[in-house]
C-alpha cells in the first residue's frame, strides 16, 4: 500500500503495537498500511457513510486483512468504545468538525492515549480549543502535496500553558522543531496578512481601523517568529 505524502506522514506518529481508530477512513488506505507494515496489531475503520465504508471494506478485502480491521459505521468517535483504542486519527477535515468531534462525548474521549489530527483548515480555532478543554499538543509537522501545505497536530490529555497568541495560528512545536516547511509557511500567512491590510486601504470605519491595527501586530509577530526560525 503506497500512500501520498500527507497520509504517510500521519502513520508516522502511530507508535508500534498501537490499537488505532481511523475516523473518516474514507477508502480505508491508512488502516491497511499501519497493518501491513507491523505498526498496528488493530485498527478500527470507521466513517459517518456507508459508500466511503464500503470502499474501505474492498480495500481490506483485496489485502485479506479481515482479521485486522473491523470496520464500523456512525458519526466521529460513536462507533468506538471506551478503552478500546489506544490512538485515534482524524484527518482530511475541518478544524471546527474535529473539535465537535472530541467535544460530543469528552468522556470518550479522556480514555485515549493520542489523536493524530490533520484539519483542512480552521487549524487556529482548533488548537485554542484544544488548550481550552484540558489537552495538550506534543508535537506537530507541516507536509506538502500538491502545492498545498498540511498540518499534523499530535494531541494528547493534558494541560498546556501558551505564553502567546501568535502560537495558536503557528504551532509552538512547529517552531521549536524549526520544521522544514516552517519558512514558506510563515510566509504564506504573512502574504495573507498583508493581501487583509491592502483590502482595508481607504476605509476609515472603527472596525476597519481595528482589523489594520490587528493585522499590524499580526504582522509584527509572524515577521519575528520569521526571525527567529532564519538563525
Amino acid at each position: 500500500m503506497k500512500l501520498t505524502n500527507r497520509l504517510l506522514a500521519i502513520t508516522k506518529f502511530v507508535k508500534k503495537g498501537s490499537v488505532v481508530a481511523d475516523i473518516g477512513t474514507d477508502h480505508g488506505y491508512i488502516p491497511v498500511y499501519l497493518v501491513t507494515n507491523n505498526i498496528s496489531k488493530k485498527v478500527f475503520a470507521t466513517d459517518v457513510n456507508e459508500g466511503p465504508l464500503n470502499s474501505a471494506k474492498e480495500t481490506i478485502k483485496e489485502h485479506c486483512l479481515e482479521k485486522y480491521i473491523e470496520t464500523r459505521l456512525g458519526t466521529g468517535l460513536i462507533p468506538i468504545k471506551p478503552y478500546e483504542v489506544d490512538t485515534v486519527i482524524i484527518a482530511g477535515m475541518g478544524g471546527l468538525l474535529i473539535r465537535d468531534i472530541l467535544k460530543n462525548d469528552l468522556d470518550l474521549t479522556k480514555s485515549i492515549k493520542k489523536f493524530i489530527l490533520q484539519p483542512m483548515v480552521a487549524q487556529e480555532d482548533l488548537r485554542k480549543w484544544l488548550i481550552q478543554n484540558h489537552f495538550k499538543i506534543i508535537d506537530e509537522k507541516l507536509e506538502k502535496e500538491d502545492h498545498r501545505i498540511y498540518e499534523i497536530m499530535v494531541v494528547e490529555n493534558g494541560e498546556q500553558i501558551v505564553e502567546d497568541g501568535i502560537y495558536y495560528k503557528i504551532g509552538k512545536k512547529l517552531i521549536e522543531n524549526k520544521d522544514p516547511l516552517l519558512e514558506v509557511f510563515i510566509q504564506k500567512h504573512i502574504q495573507k496578512q498583508k493581501n487583509i491590510f491592502e483590502n482595508l486601504e481607504g476605509q476609515t470605519s472603527d472596525k476597519a481601523n481595528q482589523k489594520r491595527n490587528e493585522c499590524i501586530e499580526e504582522l509584527r509577530k509572524l515577521e519575528e517568529v520569521l526571525s527567529w526560525v532564519r538563525q
